[in-house]
């Protein structure tokens, strides 16, 4: 297997420029040029700034031209500034497999040199020394621009047409704060150029044969616990509450089941699964029910909710956590419908999300470092094999699983009496959405199909 790795690896494109990727390189592959860019920016310190709109071509020609969009492409992508030993030296430390969660607030605190304040004049650019030779003359934009992903994250507001600000309006009858404009980056590096277009090859013979053993192992049977309603009953919050309760141990139980089911499970100890599924579960359960249970639950679970009216106190009671875990679900869930996730990305995603060797009190973690590297390079030959002219397909996809641990982490954070009204503001707007952006089916699917 770690021949083939090693082979699948010489095959990839870093998810920077497009070059000719050597691995994976802070949590995520990349070429040599643009891991040592990121690993001498971060331990030096360095502050760019751009004389353009922040929107630079990231390719491996054009990647010199401007420090600050290389950068600001690298941290959207999810590179683990500490990953980096803080010597300078080979080697880094806290590995992780996959991308890091990091917020705006923290990328415009790197950018703008803030996190280096004390040390590092905020103002300083240049190449100073940097190998790349990048042109010190494309680094004086005004400091007060606001950032590209900041001005796309204003108008993905603009584009929700009014129906989230309705809910809000309707169901919470209070202002938005201003922060929670600023969305994941996942959805604002989109917009960077392009990665090179790989050429037509096949599918790697190891490839095939996992994936599939990955799905056998889902229970993509629909869901059994009841969801209907007669017409014109009133649901109580006690009673939604009830119901969600019920979806949440029927999704629980499915995946205590699908774990006996792995392919991989007689290499890793039975603590450890125990380890893994506490730390994951809600995230487990929440990347089903946007996927291979998202007909259900947008469909008949959102008419359910349909049939609940939240009282005024719990209307100006709604939380602040409420009201974020809302609108990045909303966007989440137009993230998911827009790719079209096919039982296989889904249980790739799901096996890659599981396998986190950075969750406290593991026994084995460099057995669960090498499974999650495999299934990672499984799920991208997967996907380009498949998807030939989606380039960006893989990275979008991957970047869905921080935000879905983000999002996990602060339901957490939602009082138990509030999850009625964030079901039902959430599956509203999404049903709200998909009429209004999709004319075509649900988003689930239960069959693969190339593009």
């Amino acid at each position: 297997m770690d021949t083939w790795e090693d082979d699948a690896a010489d095959q990839r494109t870093c998810l920077i420029c497009g070059d000719r990727a050597t691995g994976l390189h802070y949590g995520i592959i990349s070429c040599e040029g643009c891991k040592g860019f990121f690993k001498r920016s971060i331990c030096n310190k360095r502050v760019y700034r751009c004389n353009r709109d922040k929107n630079c071509e990231m390719s491996r020609k054009q990647r010199n031209r401007c420090q600050y969009c290389r950068l600001l492409k690298c941290l959207q992508m999810g590179m683990n500034r500490k990953a980096i030993r803080e010597d300078g030296m080979p080697g880094g430390r806290n590995k992780s497999i996959g991308p890091v969660q990091i917020t705006e607030e923290e990328i415009e605190r790197i950018m703008s040199g803030q996190e280096f304040k004390e040390e590092v004049p905020e103002h300083t650019w240049g190449n100073n020394g940097d190998s790349d030779h990048s042109s010190p003359s494309n680094g004086a934009s005004e400091g007060n621009q606001p950032s590209p992903a900041s001005t796309l994250s204003s108008n993905r507001s603009a584009e929700m047409n009014g129906y989230t600000a309705a809910l809000r309006d309707q169901y919470i009858n209070t202002s938005m704060s201003t922060h929670y404009h600023l969305l994941p980056h996942l959805f604002s590096y989109a917009a960077q150029s392009g990665l090179l277009t790989p050429q037509p090859r096949s599918l790697y013979p190891q490839s095939h044969p996992l994936v599939l053993q990955l799905v056998a192992a889902e229970d993509l049977a629909p869901l059994t616990t009841p969801m209907l309603i007669e017409d014109g009953y009133k649901v109580t919050q006690v009673e939604l509450f009830a119901l969600l309760c019920r979806l949440a141990d029927e999704l629980l139980f499915r995946q205590i089941s699908w774990i006996k089911k792995l392919p991989f499970f007689c290499e890793l100890s039975i603590e450890d699964y125990t380890c893994l599924l506490s730390s994951t579960w809600q995230e487990l359960i929440l990347l089903s029910c946007l996927t291979i249970y998202s007909a259900q639950i947008f469909g008949d679970l959102a008419d359910v909710t349909a049939k609940y009216t939240p009282s005024d106190e719990e209307l100006q009671g709604f939380s602040e956590d409420g009201m974020e875990v809302m609108e990045r679900l909303i966007y989440l869930y137009r993230k998911f419908n827009q790719l079209k996730i096919s039982n296989e990305e889904y249980a790739c995603m799901k096996a890659i999300n599981f396998l986190n060797q950075d969750i406290r009190g593991l026994s084995n973690v460099s057995q669960l470092e090498q499974l999650n590297k495999r299934y990672w390079y499984v799920c991208q030959d997967y996907i380009e094999y498949k998807y030939p002219h989606q380039p960006k397909r893989f990275p979008e996809i991957m970047m869905c699983l921080p935000e879905i641990r983000y999002i996990a982490g602060k339901l957490v954070n939602v009082p138990l009496e509030q999850l009625p009204l964030l079901f039902k503001a959430v599956l509203h707007s999404c049903k709200s959405s998909l009429t209004s952006y999709r004319t075509g089916p649900a988003p689930c699917l239960t069959a693969s199909s190339g593009n």
